[in-house]
């Protein structure tokens, strides 16, 4: 039985929370070595998929192009968002010590939050080198110089620290004076807000707003780039060159859909008062079966980086 630690009475000076209590997946006993045999396998997956990505990206001057260039950023991406998660909840299932110090709990929060906004930005970046490179192919070269691919990255970084700096500090300032156990693997708003015994309505306001900048404004120039695209691409006379504008936007499309539907389910459904199983499911797919998928998606859906990935990976790659 998990004890909670709770506040005094009204009126008289309130006992602050200095720790939670993560659940994790599991509470049964026997189901935690599962449990750790799985999510230490999907984590050494990702681990090594986008590594393997990237390292291909790294020494292949064939794949030195804007949209590597982003895919190359996005693995990096991939490696923080599961290493920021999965570590510690593996941590805690070795030593079955389920508490997290509230200054590490925040902490984890940001850079959660840094992260999946540096990916939210990255991918609008990525639909936008697709449409400049399909629909606008005789300035692409000069539309999208390594200069603009610095900016866009320098910018989704600037943008996201900004987000997550801003939400860290807003939830620093709630009291957390009654039950301290989080029904989750890690830190979260959501889960956060429901312990809070300050009001979060501008929590939960800030949280909404900021989630129209940070997710719906980029999901809107998104589904634009692909509005336009998908027309171009089906001006194209020949069957081959429209199966090979797919290809390269059908893995993209893939990755946007898993990131943005397991986001949508995470931060807008702030009405529902009890935390659920659903939201640790929510909570895998955002934070390990994502990050495991991209290096996979991507790889499988482009014969350049599959040829590539294998001359790395079997050092056949020719000096150069």
């Amino acid at each position: 039985m998990h004890m909670q630690v709770r506040g005094s009475l009204p009126g008289a000076n309130r006992t602050a929370v200095t720790e939670f209590i993560l659940l994790g997946l599991v509470e049964t006993p026997g189901l935690r070595p599962v449990v750790f045999v799985l999510f230490f396998f999907a984590y050494l997956v990702t681990i090594g998929g986008n590594l393997s990505i990237l390292a291909a990206i790294l020494v292949e001057p064939k794949l030195h192009t804007p949209m590597y260039f982003f895919l190359g950023n996005l693995s990096v991406l991939d490696v923080g968002c599961i290493t920021v998660t999965v570590p510690s909840m593996l941590s805690r299932l070795l030593s079955h010590k389920h508490t997290v110090l509230h200054g590490a709990c925040l902490t984890q929060l940001f850079f959660f939050h840094l992260l999946a906004g540096v990916d939210c930005f990255l991918l609008t970046a990525m639909a936008y080198d697709r449409f400049l490179a399909i629909c606008r192919p005789l300035t692409y070269s000069t539309r999208m110089s390594q200069t603009v691919q610095r900016i866009l990255v320098a910018v989704s970084w600037a943008c996201a620290f900004t987000n997550a700096l801003t939400h860290t500090v807003a939830i620093s300032t709630l009291n957390f004076c009654g039950p301290n156990v989080i029904n989750h693997f890690y830190c979260d708003l959501p889960q956060l807000f429901q312990l809070s015994c300050s009001s979060t309505q501008l929590n939960e306001l800030l949280l909404f707003g900021l989630g129209i900048l940070m997710a719906g404004a980029p999901v809107i120039l998104i589904v634009t780039s692909y509005v336009h695209v998908a027309a171009a691409v089906l001006r194209i006379r020949s069957a081959e060159g429209r199966k090979k504008a797919f290809s390269t936007c059908g893995s993209h499309l893939t990755v946007v859909g898993i990131f943005y539907g397991t986001g949508v389910f995470s931060y807008m459904r702030l009405g529902s008062v009890e935390p659920s199983d659903k939201d640790k499911g929510i909570g895998i797919l955002n934070t390990v079966v994502s990050p495991m998928l991209n290096p996979l998606i991507y790889s499988l859906r482009n014969p350049d980086v599959q040829g590539d990935l294998w001359k790395v990976l079997t050092g056949k790659r020719a000096l150069s």
